[in-house]
C-alpha cells in the first residue's frame, strides 16, 4: 500500500483544515485507517483512527469536537477535517493503514505510512 498525505499549510488559530490521504496498491476498503502527528521534540502521538468502514471511529481527547476523521473507499482515501485549529496542533501528520480490523491506536499496530504532511498553526 503506497500512501499520499496533502492538505497541510499555514492557517491562523481558529482556521480550518482538511487532510486527504489517498491510498494505492491494495484493496484500501479492508483496512483501518489512522492520523498521527508528530511536533518537533516530541513522539509521534496518535490523532484519529477509523474502522474499513468508517462505522467505527476514535479521536484523541485533546481534538475531540473539533477534528473528525472519514473516509470514501470508492475513492481509497481518508480525510481529517481540523476544525478551530490551535497553535498546538501543529505538526507534521502522518496518515496510516492497518490490517488490524478494529480501531487501533497503536502506532506499533499500522503497516503502512504516508510520507507526512505539515500542518502550522499561527497565533
Amino acid at each position: 500500500v503506497q500512501l499520499q498525505a496533502s492538505g497541510g499549510g499555514l492557517v491562523q488559530a481558529g482556521g480550518s483544515l482538511r487532510l486527504s490521504c489517498a491510498a494505492s496498491g491494495r484493496t484500501f476498503s479492508t483496512y483501518g485507517m489512522g492520523w498521527f502527528r508528530q511536533a518537533p521534540g516530541k513522539e509521534r502521538e496518535f490523532v484519529a483512527a477509523a474502522s474499513w468502514n468508517g462505522r467505527s471511529t476514535n479521536h484523541v481527547d485533546s481534538v475531540k469536537g473539533r477534528f473528525t476523521i472519514s473516509r470514501d473507499n470508492a475513492k481509497n482515501t481518508t480525510y481529517l477535517q481540523m476544525n478551530s485549529l490551535k497553535p498546538e496542533d501543529t505538526a507534521v501528520y502522518y496518515c496510516a493503514v492497518t490490517s488490524v480490523p478494529v480501531v487501533t491506536t497503536t502506532p506499533r499496530n499500522y503497516n503502512f505510512w504516508g510520507q507526512g504532511t505539515q500542518v502550522t498553526v499561527s497565533s
